[in-house]
């Protein structure tokens, strides 16, 4: 599929089609040997409510952004090398169905399709690209995996100390190690995780604590510090924060009969 792509005309307006729809904002994703397999509209659960994201499968790269106007623009693109990503499906919940992980080193998220059969499709293809990467390249798969952020609906209180509730005046905060829901109060603490950001991050007690154990041990020698993420060749790495505090309300205003599961929409591959 990829070798019958590659290097094709239609595969160059395809790419160029993306990068249009993105837009100033976007990075260039035009580079020799790049394919793209296919694309889809799927429900990402956010930090504050579910929201559709469209999705784009390279062969090296998987690419996604927030949904302004479908088929003509996009914004907040994130671009994920596939040598890095690790699936894991999950279960149904009441609000979500047909589930499952994105997992890399920098960020982990849940996703979700408007069907079982779609689900299906995007894993297959998303873990055939991964195999065929991994043996290109010699690469082992990933086991280093960032925590997904619970969402903030998910609690009222503090995960910690159980004790703070939330309200209008006291805000949630995620421990970028753990991924718990946190009050102030048990995030003071910064650390610097390079895996995720060369800035320290917030981080709760316990996992503070933690990392720093982990660090004193490290420069007495008896383990290896936290690696850096690896560069990929061709590849720069998009935010590791996707908190979508700019756009909870300025691209996802959709009427609320609005159907974005269609045939039109849903998981689309260029096979032929």
């Amino acid at each position: 599929m990829v070798d019958h792509l590659v290097n094709t005309e239609i595969n160059s307006q395809r790419i160029a089609a993306v990068e249009s729809c993105f837009g100033a904002s976007g990075q260039p994703l035009a580079v020799p040997g790049r394919v793209l397999l296919g694309e889809g509209i799927l429900t990402k659960e956010c930090r504050k409510k579910p929201k559709p994201r469209i999705f784009f499968l390279f062969n090296d790269i998987l690419v996604y952004g927030s949904i302004v106007i479908n088929k003509r623009k996009y914004n907040s693109q994130h671009i994920i090398p596939l040598e890095d990503v690790t699936l894991e499906t999950l279960p149904d919940t009441l609000q979500m169905k047909n589930r499952w992980m994105i997992k890399t080193s920098k960020k982990s998220f849940v996703v979700s399709a408007a069907s079982l059969t779609e689900r299906k499709e995007w894993i297959s293809h998303l873990e055939e690209c991964i195999r065929h990467l991994l043996t290109k390249t010699g690469r082992q798969p990933s086991t280093e995996h960032a925590a997904p952020w619970i969402p903030d609906k998910a609690t009222d209180i503090c995960m910690r100390c159980t004790q703070t509730k939330f309200s209008t005046l006291t805000r949630r905060h995620h421990c970028r190690k753990c991924g718990f829901v946190v009050c102030g109060d048990c995030s003071r603490q910064r650390f610097l995780m390079p895996r995720l950001s060369p800035k320290p991050l917030r981080v709760c007690n316990l996992c503070y604590r933690q990392l720093l154990a982990e660090k004193k041990e490290a420069e007495a020698g008896l383990r290896q510090p936290e690696p850096l993420h690896a560069a990929v060749p061709g590849f720069e790495p998009s935010s590791g924060d996707d908190s979508d505090k700019s756009d909870d309300d300025k691209v996802d205003q959709w009427p609320a009969d609005t159907e974005f599961y269609t045939s039109e929409i849903s998981w689309s591959s260029f096979h032929s």
